[in-house]
């Protein structure tokens, strides 16, 4: 080092030892959310703060935050600031799934900050999920493993007709491999999926997960079951927190026979019982598994939902159900549930599902810098479930901006559900 450079660099460090640790790094934010109206239900506010982030994370939830203090600022003035949305199930295995779609691209129109992959990817394919999608896509991502050891690649024949796909040791050892991305296993258990193997693929399933000697789930998927005795024997299976999925489904199985949780306008009693021991009923709304009258017959008789997700793929985003997870949450409100119990199923709740990441879900200082900045647009509106069943609504919840970690993707976008 020369003579000059080191004169230089010791009165530099000089200088600001001087001035202090303050003014070397200045009390700013990265990013400020401001003006907007929060609605955090894991700490019961719904109040104007302003939303700090530095570092990818939040700092501050404060009345004002003067604008001098951020490095950049988002105007959700006349808005709603939600923690980042948490969408349960979704398929975002492009390339390796059959019905993968990308997650980044469909954050204009969902505001979802974090999904979690539904069995897109079984034990053979697990890894190139892990590396070369969820560690290449700005969305936090994790996945729940397929018990059929090649996910959901095998359209059109599906993926358990063969039950020698379901290879339990093999999944076990992909949990266990995965603590930090996979959450447990799915098993679909449709009659047109697992042919007539009755309910072994749930109990592979199940196995798997305990094999794994971690506190795995298993996520199955309902809907045009073979038998009302089977779906009874599913819902018996199933081990507190569990999730049941396309909980309130109205699809029937071969036969057109309806043999879904509600049968003849009735609860089934091993659901009920499912529920009290601590069974997740989970949406996944999709393009072919939710009914308003199943939904409003189980809500009734002591089933309501516990989380809200979407079944977003390639072709459920094309259907009349349009099931982006705002478009999904809005439903529910013709159905009796407030805002704030809507967005509670969207965000901590399906967070603690997944139980990854410390306070995700929330806006809690220390929380990573998710935010879901939504407009809510009141008009009358008719909206439809996936049997051409229509409830009439109020208004509904559309994306403005979305940050993850920190960083906002894009630039502020108008949803096109707020223009139809």
């Amino acid at each position: 080092m020369s003579e000059l450079s080191r004169r230089t660099w010791l009165g530099l460090a000089g200088a600001m030892a001087a001035v202090g640790p303050a003014a070397a790094v200045p009390d700013r934010f990265d990013l400020v959310i401001k003006g907007g109206e929060v609605i955090d239900p894991s700490q019961s506010l719904r109040a104007k703060r302003d939303v700090g982030i530095r570092f990818g994370v939040v700092a501050a939830l404060d009345p004002d935050i003067p604008t001098e203090r951020a490095k950049q600022t988002i105007d959700a003035s006349g808005k709603l600031v939600l923690p980042g949305l948490v969408d349960l199930h979704a398929h975002t295995y492009p390339y390796g799934s059959a019905i993968g779609i990308p997650a980044d691209e469909t954050v204009p129109f969902s505001g979802v900050t974090t999904v979690v992959s539904a069995g897109d990817a079984g034990a053979n394919n697990i890894a190139a999920l892990r590396r070369h999608i969820a560690a290449q896509t700005r969305t936090r991502m994790f996945a729940f493993i397929h018990i059929a050891n090649n996910g959901l690649s095998a359209f059109p024949v599906a993926e358990l007709y063969n039950l020698d796909n379901a290879q339990v040791e093999a999944c076990a050892l992909a949990i266990a491999e995965n603590p930090d991305f996979a959450v447990g296993a799915k098993v679909r258990m449709s009659e047109n999926v697992i042919f007539k193997h009755r309910a072994e693929p749930l109990k592979r399933a199940i196995q798997a997960c305990e094999m794994s000697g971690r506190p795995a789930k298993v996520m199955v998927h309902i809907g045009g079951v073979e038998t009302p005795a089977l779906m009874s024997e599913i819902l018996d299976l199933l081990r507190p927190g569990d999730i049941l999925t396309h909980c309130y489904s109205g699809a029937p199985n071969s036969a057109g026979q309806f043999t879904n949780i509600v049968q003849d306008g009735k609860l089934l009693p091993a659901a009920l019982e499912a529920k009290r021991r601590g069974v997740v009923f989970d949406i996944g709304h999709g393009g072919g598994s939710f009914d308003f009258t199943v939904a409003e017959a189980a809500i009734a008789q002591g089933a309501p939902p516990d989380t809200i997700s979407s079944d977003l793929h390639v072709f459920s985003g094309n259907t009349p159900g349009m099931p982006f997870l705002p478009v999904v949450m809005s439903k529910f409100l013709p159905l009796g549930f407030s805002l704030e119990q809507v967005i509670a199923m969207a965000t901590h709740k399906p967070a603690g599902i997944i139980d990854r990441v410390p306070k995700l879900g929330t806006l809690q200082v220390g929380a990573p810098g998710d935010v879901s900045v939504m407009e809510w647009v009141e008009r009358p509106l008719s909206m439809v479930d996936t049997r051409n069943n229509r409830r009439d609504g109020k208004g509904f919840l559309a994306p403005v901006q979305t940050v993850n970690n920190g960083v906002p993707f894009g630039r502020p976008y108008q949803s096109p559900f707020s223009v139809r």
